[in-house]
């Protein structure tokens, strides 16, 4: 197995002792950059020097004896959202352009602190306000959509491009684009990351957290990343500091999962759903019966809000953020984000209230649902990516929906209540590309999500998922 191909554990455990060197990993990593970026365009800088500093320190740590923890000389990209000192955040956009960040933000400083080395910045869909990135192609298909907002963090992680990556999450940005990528993508309870240093689309509903190739790295980098911080006026202090899937003494087995109980919605969540995608999580849904988790049927409470209430929150709160440069330098956003920060000019004060109201209510109903289970499983998103360029889906009872909303229906809800979410590859359709399941469960009870998750990742026969046949990939 070649160094670019490892996970964060394993990479990890094979720099710790000094079968394999933090050095040999980045240069393995920025090679298979400089092979596949051509067909990908999964970021929009790359860090080489950086990266082969961070690699060289992390090599003399360890031989020294220091090791700062799973992440030393681990490479990783970072959504071009989020702060790094000196580098450029651009948001994926011409208005940033020249931009150059003053400080870190906290995630960049807790990364850096635990060792990792940065190989660049990626791709986002123009300040994270829409859901396919659509100038990075989709690392299993280059003419089909990478997903957004975190299009470029999933790619990189798929393709090898990056052993882990950050992303945001406003309705679906962390989970849409590793769903269809086959990658495992985590959006924490709110507030449990401080967004502190990172760019905001919308800050009642904006989270950040890890893609990763499996349920176990999106621990270890979560436990690196959570915590307090002051500067985010949302960061909390959470009541528990484990975040991992837990060691395979307890539970007696890593796929135990005997006592859980999973709820199965009746309702919205199989609505509108390709035949392969719901087939492919009802199996993974029986996956977790078959490991001991009982099976109990629940009702999505408040469903018709859903998709006003996202709108009415998001919306005129990304047009606020980008008053002043929507007022002065207006040409430089493309035109579908254009379009939708002027129309957040015109939700009125009172529809804004009536969406937080509503947030209010629907996060209350929830956390009475999630008293019934322990966690809900469902899809992450309906469909698996798109053809690049199209705009409309048109389901089978002939009712025709957006793309866009499309992949935000069934992962927004998570950002309303601030659940915490999760996404697990658990298959391919016909043409070839990666399924989601999604895992969503009490607010800062990441364990529940990551142990299912985990115990359903090592019942699979195959290594994850990996766009082993993509067409752009040579021999």
């Amino acid at each position: 197995m070649r160094p670019y191909e490892l996970t964060v554990a394993e990479a990890a455990e094979a720099v710790r002792t000094r079968r394999l060197s933090p050095v040999e990993l980045v240069d393995s990593t920025l090679e298979r950059i400089a092979r596949v970026e051509p067909h990908l365009n999964a970021f929009t800088t790359v860090t080489a020097d950086r990266a082969h500093d961070a690699a060289r320190r992390a090599e003399t740590e360890i031989a020294r004896g220091t090791h700062r923890g799973p992440l030393h000389g681990v490479p990783v990209g970072l959504k071009d959202l989020i702060d790094v000192a000196g580098l450029a955040t651009t948001a994926s956009s011409r208005v940033r352009a020249g931009h150059r960040a003053r400080s870190d933000s906290t995630v960049a400083a807790r990364l850096d602190s635990g060792g990792a080395a940065l190989v660049g910045k990626t791709h986002t869909h123009e300040f994270a306000y829409g859901l396919t990135t659509p100038q990075t192609a989709n690392a299993w298909h280059p003419d089909r959509v990478a997903g957004g907002s975190s299009g470029g963090s999933a790619v990189a992680v798929a393709a090898g491009a990056a052993t882990f990556a950050l992303g945001t999450d406003t309705g679906g940005s962390i989970r849409v684009p590793a769903a269809l990528n086959g990658v495992v993508g985590l959006k924490p309870t709110y507030g449990l990351v401080p967004r502190h240093g990172v760019t905001s689309l919308s800050w009642s509903l904006d989270h950040v957290g890890p893609l990763t190739r499996t349920v176990e790295d999106a621990g270890l980098v979560l436990a690196a990343l959570a915590g307090h911080d002051p500067r985010d006026p949302a960061s909390v202090t959470a009541p528990t500091t484990e975040h991992g899937p837990g060691p395979d003494t307890d539970p007696p087995h890593p796929t135990d999962l005997r006592g859980l109980r999973v709820g199965v919605p009746g309702n919205y969540y199989f609505d509108r759903v390709d035949p392969e995608v719901e087939a492919a999580v009802r199996r993974a849904i029986g996956r977790l019966e078959e490991l001991g988790a009982r099976l109990v049927d629940v009702e999505i409470p408040m469903t018709r809000y859903i998709r006003a209430t996202h709108w009415g929150l998001m919306v005129p709160e990304a047009s606020a953020y980008h008053e002043r440069t929507l007022r002065t330098v207006p040409d430089l956003y493309g035109a579908d984000v254009r379009v939708l920060l002027a129309a957040g000019e015109l939700v009125t004060a009172g529809d804004h209230l009536r969406a937080q109201r509503a947030r209010t209510l629907m996060g209350r109903a929830w956390r009475e649902m999630l008293e019934a289970v322990d966690l809900i499983a469902a899809p992450t998103v309906p469909l698996t990516a798109v053809e690049s360029g199209r705009t409309d889906v048109t389901w089978a009872d002939g009712s025709v929906e957006s793309v866009a909303d499309a992949y935000v229906r069934l992962s927004a809800p998570a950002n309303l209540t601030g659940v915490p979410a999760l996404t697990v590859p658990v298959g391919l359709d016909s043409a070839g590309l990666p399924i989601g399941m999604q895992l969503m469960g009490r607010p800062f009870d990441e364990a529940t999500l990551l142990r299912a998750g985990h115990a359903y990742e090592r019942t699979r026969t195959a290594r994850g998922l990996a766009p082993q046949r993509a067409s752009w990939q040579a021999p």
